[in-house]
């Protein structure tokens, strides 16, 4: 159905249909711009929440469970989603979006175009309908006048007191006014015949060429919102599979969380390769009392006696069975100590596979410098048999510099090789140690030190060495370092669960350490874990280590583990 023939009188309705139809192609086109934005920052948000839950710490310390491993696959997984809605939002920029903008502003051109030539024609129409009313009007006014010199002339014609004169005047304003009559007549017959002709051509040349364009630049218009709607549907279509691939990963993710195998590396994590501890021989305490036959009283033993039999201060308050590790300092702040280059403050198993891992990468380097060694050599021989390639001197430094590399790198082999042999041979003669242990500490079963590890050192059950001569120190206080220490940190000064008097100076020229005056009181807020130190806090509020046999410590009735030294 043509518009020039069924709405050829509806120019000015035409006009307000066409202005219509820009106006849905822009609010549509602002819906897709505030589609894509809602994309664009959907994805900017998925990847700032990847961004944020994200690990920030080194592989090394990253943890190895497979609930942890899953969850960051499944982060991965949600940043490939992320990365699927921006092409959504692409597409629709450039497919969609701009595509619109560029049609709306050529269907603009195109309209206005055709509306002009239409207004041309019409004009062009009520110009000729004008000229056509003109002599119209003119040759009306000249039939008037013609009429009126009729009437003039006839009745003077007939008056017999006119003169001749005046009855030949009026005959001859009689026959020219009826020649302009004519004339008018026959001016007026034509324009009418051109404006009839102009005004068919009008009707059904000129308007219905002009509908015809714009109703062929409307359904164009009809046409390209039909595809825009497809390509909006299309961009969202064509990530469906790998959106799809990301959700199988999520899945896949969730499947190979292993419960067995995360406890399994929670014992590998915190294994110390310690023995568990024996049991506690029973010591009879009154095999130096001596009851009367009467009463039953005990007679006290002399001080001096007493003394004597007291024992002596111990001498290296270390023990095997105190080299703890993997706490989680639940209830209190961790003591934080550097880590040492041997890793001997780590228990045993756990130091072996540090040392084991450090070899591993040693061995790693060592062998790239190697190849770099061969490589460099090879190319010297080239250079050495092929001058013109290049000086073979200008290799040496760099050789030199790669074997003075692997001297090193063997060097520290040999030193972690030695470190990892002591601790396996400190293993397999474990046992051994352990027996004897037990045959000279005795420790109260059950003693549990506030972080939850076990000490077998029992010289704080015994009597405070006396102030004779200085026992030697104990070795510098290692407290262990844990991966997870700094999750369990605690600003809140630790409970004081015992005192001391101290029965020597002590310099504390060691980090961590404490100075203390002889016969100085100091509050206990940790207890000796079998290394043979012991932390403490000064009335000022200072804290640090001090060693225990150099303190008289008395513990708290109420306090976890709490016995009283005499």
């Amino acid at each position: 159905m043509s518009w020039g023939t069924e709405i050829w009188d509806q120019f000015d309705n035409l006009d307000k249909h066409t202005q219509w139809g820009i106006d849905f192609i822009e609010r549509y086109a602002k819906f897709v711009k505030e589609r894509l934005d809602i994309e664009q920052t959907y994805a900017k948000q998925l990847r700032n929440l990847v961004k944020k839950y994200c690990p920030k710490r080194s592989k090394e310390e990253e943890p190895r469970f497979t609930s942890c491993l899953s969850f960051y696959s499944v982060l991965n997984e949600l940043n490939d989603y992320a990365g699927q809605r921006e092409v959504v939002a692409e597409e629709m920029t450039h497919k969609v979006y701009g595509e619109l903008m560029r049609y709306s502003q050529d269907f603009k051109a195109e309209r206005k175009h055709h509306l002009q030539e239409g207004r041309k024609a019409q004009q062009h129409l009520d110009h000729c309908w004008k000229q056509m009313d003109n002599s119209k009007r003119k040759f009306e006014r000249e039939c008037k006048e013609a009429e009126k010199s009729q009437i003039t002339y006839d009745r003077l014609d007939n008056d017999i007191n006119a003169t001749k004169s005046e009855v030949e005047k009026a005959k001859a304003q009689f026959y020219l006014r009826t020649h302009m009559a004519d004339e008018s007549k026959n001016e007026y017959a034509a324009q009418l015949q051109n404006f009839n002709g102009e005004q068919w051509k009008h009707f059904n040349n000129a308007i219905p060429h002009i509908f015809k364009n714009l109703q062929d630049m409307d359904e164009r218009r009809t046409v390209k919102l039909g595809e825009t709607y497809r390509s909006f549907a299309e961009a969202e279509r064509r990530v469906i599979p790998i959106v799809s691939k990301c959700l199988e990963g999520m899945v896949s993710a969730a499947k190979a969380v292993d419960s067995r195998k995360d406890s399994i590396i929670v014992v590998e994590s915190f294994k110390s390769g310690f023995d568990p501890p024996g049991d506690f021989p029973f010591e009879d305490f009154s095999q130096h009392l001596s009851r009367s036959g009467s009463d039953g009283t005990i007679s006290s033993t002399p001080k001096v006696e007493r003394e004597r039999e007291a024992p002596a201060p111990r001498s290296d308050p270390k023990h095997p069975m105190s080299k703890t590790k993997n706490k989680l300092w639940l209830f209190g702040k961790k003591p934080k100590a550097p880590s040492l280059e041997d890793y001997s403050h780590l228990p045993p198993e756990q130091r072996r596979k540090r040392l084991q891992q450090r070899i591993d990468e040693l061995g790693k380097e060592l062998q790239k410098e190697i190849d770099q060694r061969d490589a460099l050599n090879k190319m010297k021989d080239v250079y050495e048999k092929n001058p013109q390639m290049g000086d073979p001197i200008s290799l040496q430094p760099k050789i030199s510099e790669t074997m003075c590399n692997m001297e090193k790198l063997r060097s520290e082999i040999h030193k972690n090789e030695t470190w990892l042999s002591e601790v396996e041979g400190k293993q397999s003669s474990r046992g051994d140690r352990r027996h004897s242990a037990d045959n000279h500490h005795h420790t109260p079963q059950g003693r549990e030190s506030p972080e939850g590890s076990y000490t077998d050192d029992t010289s704080q059950e015994h009597q405070a060495p006396q102030k004779r001569t200085t026992p030697p120190k104990p070795g510098q206080p290692n407290p262990d370092p844990h991966e997870f220490d700094d999750e369990f940190d605690d600003d809140d000064p630790l409970p004081v669960i015992g005192h001391c008097k101290a029965l020597y100076s002590f310099d504390g020229q060691n980090e961590g350490t404490l100075v203390m005056a002889d016969d100085e009181v100091l509050y206990i807020i940790e207890e000796d874990k079998g290394d043979g130190w012991t932390r403490a806090r000064k009335q000022s509020g200072e804290e640090g280590y001090v060693p225990t046999s150099y303190v008289e410590i008395t513990m708290e009735k109420n306090s976890k583990g709490a016995v009283t030294y005499i």
